[in-house]
């Protein structure tokens, strides 16, 4: 038997924001005033300095102040005006300005001369704060004698008091008892890490979960709960020598089984590391049959390392029994990156295009003639049909706005062929990448997680978000069961596909459909043995009410009856664009071929998508793996018996008198 300790050391964040009078966080000083603090070499506040963050960048000047013998202030603030994120200071002496005229009977005396002392900083590449400007000229006396009265150095004071930890820290132990090798031989899906000698396993780094008060009780008490209630429920945990917790996954049945259906591409979302959130919650999605996210699994990451992340992939491996992706998209981000080709060698790994569109505002955003940048680039990202035509594009917004020394920029260039839609053509995406400037895709727990969610907060929240997805999936497993739907055109391949694709799925190609009308002028550009080029044009909106005629060419097999498009939509988003479509409508077919008809889109997916669970991979004895398959073939009874009153007294009626044949059994063997 062994136990495990969830340890919570209470961990207090200052916040991140400064009041206009200048606040500031801890300089690591020795004692109260400071004054052990390191002045060697310390450098003078020069054009070019670079900071880590913004507070680094006040701590530098503000102990600058101190030494010199004047207090600062944050004269001025300049904020992304829809992120609210600063990306530009000036921080100034305290006499800066003047104050406002009093009208009091007993004004207080002007302390302030109009002080033009003061350091510019401005968020630059890898959100590093550069100092762009610089005045070390006072027009008062300055001395270092009077230091402990400026408000910022007595805020400084503070800061590196509450920065102490106390002598004997509060700590909030809860004591899990984890019967291992009993849970191990019976299948249960509890597991620890744990190596032949009975030894925790470990990884390099001692960091852990920073659990608050009740974060830790909350979380244990959610997990016994869902294996009460829910025997395929998956967790499992990574612990230090010393028994804190570092790493947490964990899986609902409802995701083991959804993984088995929809996992061909899978996004390995990092939203809340990479945005420092309380929670550093890592979630892994794929898309369902209606094309709406689904969850495959969660997890708590103590350290964004490659280490930890090989830990948890691991562990989602393990939990989803050595089956792994054909496609993993992530965020750019270098330990996540290491931590795919050690985990996965073998699946197409690709940085997801939206998060560092979302970035270009703050990484960017500062630089003279952004809007036309910014244009320049979504045009080279989500226009370039061909890989040359995104080398131009690229290099021209280079050169026009002189962005040669941007180190983002050239990062970008660098891993193009990992993010750049144009690059990624071979890949079959099932819709989760964006391949429009107006395309966005929402994170699964958007709306239920926020910067300051505690670990408590979110496992209360995780069920409703959860309860929500799988209602939503419900009732448009049921609309697209029975409901009609509506047809636009007079086109056969609308009848055709409205008899198979799921309601959302035939929303989108009856748009392609739609959208043959705006394509005009289908030419056939040459032919080469069964081979056909052709060249269609279609009309495209650019800019507002602007249209622009773009050429298409579509490749047309006609003894494989096999079709590609230079746009790639099928790879893309699963189902044919509008330009094969009028090829295929050029040449007499009336029927799109059973190619590219992806069954993952039908409506009855899930009744009969099953794996080949004839794998030589898979152990057929094991609990876990008739238990995964059972429940699997379980879903389609329940979602069916709930389309109707029939359906429902049927079912019920059916699986009572199964568990009647199984009682009987048990009374046989008795």
């Amino acid at each position: 038997m062994e136990e495990v300790c969830l340890n919570s050391e209470p961990v207090f964040d200052e916040g991140d924001d400064y009041e206009v009078e200048g606040d500031s966080s801890a300089v690591g000083c020795d004692d109260e005033t400071g004054e052990n603090c390191s002045k060697k070499e310390r450098p003078e506040p020069t054009v070019g300095l670079e900071f880590d963050s913004f507070d680094e960048a006040y701590d530098f000047y503000n102990v600058y102040a101190k030494e010199q013998g004047f207090g600062i202030r944050v004269s001025n603030s300049w904020f992304r005006s829809k992120r609210k994120e600063r990306y530009r200071a000036k921080l100034s002496c305290s006499s800066a300005g003047f104050k406002k005229k009093s009208e009091a009977n007993n004004p207080r005396p002007e302390t302030r001369t109009g002080c033009p002392a003061m350091v510019v900083i401005r968020l630059v590449d890898s959100k590093r704060w550069r100092i762009v400007d610089v005045e070390l000229e006072h027009n008062h006396p300055v001395n270092p004698q009077i230091k402990r009265f400026y408000k910022s150095h007595k805020r400084m004071i503070l800061a590196a008091k509450k920065a102490q930890p106390p002598p004997e820290p509060v700590t909030e132990v809860h004591t899990i008892r984890l019967h291992r090798r009993a849970l191990m031989n019976t299948g249960c899906n509890v597991y620890l890490n744990v190596d032949e000698r009975g030894h925790v396993d470990h990884v390099d780094h001692f960091k852990h979960l920073e659990l608050k008060e009740g974060d830790a009780l909350a979380v244990y008490n959610y997990f016994c709960r869902m294996k009460l209630t829910n025997p395929n429920f998956f967790y499992l945990m990574d612990l230090d020598d010393e028994g804190r917790l570092r790493n947490v996954f964990w899986a609902d049945a409802r995701s083991r089984v959804a993984y088995g259906f929809f996992c061909d591409t899978v996004t390995i979302d990092t939203t809340c590391l990479a945005n420092r959130y309380e929670i550093p919650l890592i979630s892994f999605v794929g898309v369902n049959h209606h094309g709406q996210s689904v969850l495959l699994g969660c997890g708590f990451l103590g350290h964004e390392s490659m280490e930890y992340f090989v830990w948890i992939f691991r562990a989602w491996i393990k939990c989803m029994q050595g089956h792994l992706p054909q496609v993993i998209i992530t965020d750019q981000n270098k330990p996540l990156q290491s931590a795919v080709s050690e985990v996965f060698p073998n699946a197409r790994h690709c940085y997801n295009v939206c998060c560092i569109t979302q970035r270009v505002p703050e990484r960017l955003g500062g630089l003279q003639g952004y809007e036309a940048i910014k244009r320049q680039l979504n045009k080279a990202v989500y226009n370039s049909l061909k890989i040359a035509e995104f080398e131009t594009s690229w290099a021209d917004m280079i050169k026009c706005h002189g962005l040669g020394d941007n180190k983002w920029l050239q990062t970008l260039y660098k891993e193009r062929q990992a993010w750049v839609p144009v690059y990624l053509k071979d890949i079959f995406f099932v819709g989760m990448i964006p391949i429009q400037e107006d395309e966005s895709l929402n994170a699964f727990f958007d709306g239920y997680v926020h910067k300051h969610t505690s670990f408590k907060e979110f496992v209360d929240k995780y069920d409703l978000a959860l309860h929500r997805k799988h209602m939503k999936e419900a009732m448009a497993d049921l609309e697209s069961t029975n409901s009609s739907y509506e047809l636009k055109t007079r086109c056969n391949f609308e009848v055709q596909l409205s008899k198979v694709y799921t309601k959302e799925i035939f929303r989108k190609f009856q748009s392609e459909v739609e959208g043959m009308y705006s394509c005009f002028n289908t030419k056939q550009l040459r032919v080469n043995g069964q081979i056909a080029t052709y060249i269609v044009k279609e009309r495209v909106e650019v800019a507002g009410s602007e249209k622009e005629v773009r050429h298409f060419e579509v490749l047309y097999d006609t003894s494989q009856a096999d079709i590609r498009c230079i746009c790639c939509l099928f790879n893309y988003k699963g189902y044919l664009c509008r330009h094969a479509l009028n090829v295929l409508n050029y040449n007499g077919v009336e029927e799109v071929p059973s190619r590219y008809i992806l069954p993952r889109w039908g409506k009855d997916y899930k009744r009969r998508g099953l794996l080949d669970h004839n794998s030589g991979d898979v152990d057929v004895d094991n609990p876990i793996y008739w238990h995964n398959l059972l429940y699997r073939y379980a879903i389609p009874v329940v979602e069916v018996g709930a389309e109707s009153s029939d359906h429902y007294k049927i079912a019920l009626q059916e699986l009572e008198e199964l568990l009647n044949k199984f009682n009987l059994a048990e009374d046989n063997l008795v």
